[in-house]
């Protein structure tokens, strides 16, 4: 009853010190992009540091909804603590681009349940769902890619990548850009598929950037590698 009351206190210094935080204009920028909070990451890094690892205090945190106590939950968990099917519940709640994507980036992938979220996740009909298992996807690509099927994976890109959802289509590019990169083998048709496909190809980018379209991304990391 006593760590209750506490993990009640607790959420709710919490609550009160990140509306502190709260800055119209980093909400303005962030909304924009999908995501409702106006805290600054700098800020919140600062803030789960000082808070250190606290697996019930991010559960609490995780349960109000708030994007940018997600945001903080997800930097002060544990992520092998996680269920399969809580990690599962808690992606398809995260409906924020940078709740979903951190999650994915700071708690699945560290998960020892990740190589079975990422084969359920990939064929999920939710696109936001599918993008979190290509996303998965890509990290085994370039880190662990025994066992995958990359000729499979192009052929799903090259069918399904031009007329996906955006967020979907962006995680395919990811990992056809990857494979382009990583495996010398399945370089020519990477970048083919690319060409053909054009997505991306126009996407503004920043002086000193690479850019997303595939070829550009797969034949300058492959330079700066100092690759063929």
């Amino acid at each position: 009853m006593a760590e209750t009351a506490l993990t009640e206190t607790t959420v709710a210094q919490v609550m009160a010190e990140l509306a502190e935080l709260e800055d119209p204009r980093a909400r303005e920028v962030n909304e924009k992009h999908g995501d409702d909070h106006g805290v600054n990451l700098g800020k919140l890094r600062a803030l789960a540091k000082r808070l250190k690892t606290q697996q019930e205090l991010a559960y609490r945190l995780w349960e109000t909804g708030d994007t940018a106590a997600r945001l903080l939950a997800i930097l002060i968990c544990r992520p092998k603590a996680f269920e399969r099917d809580e990690l599962d519940a808690m992606l398809r709640e995260a409906r924020a681009p940078k709740v979903h994507d951190w999650l994915v980036n700071y708690v699945v992938k560290k998960n020892p349940h990740a190589e079975d979220l990422r084969r359920a996740w990939s064929v999920d009909p939710d696109p936001a769902v599918a993008g979190a298992g290509w996303a998965l996807t890509t990290e085994r690509v370039a880190k662990k890619p025994e066992g995958l099927d990359l000729a499979g994976l192009l052929d799903v890109i090259e069918a399904e990548m031009k007329d996906a959802p955006d967020r979907l289509q962006w995680a395919m590019n990811h990992c056809l850009a990857q494979v382009g990169i990583e495996h010398a083998e399945y370089r020519a048709r990477a970048l083919d598929i690319g060409e053909r496909l054009e997505v991306l190809k126009d996407y503004p980018t920043s002086p000193g950037c690479t850019s997303p379209f595939a070829p550009i991304w797969i034949t300058e990391m492959v330079r700066r590698q100092g690759g063929e």
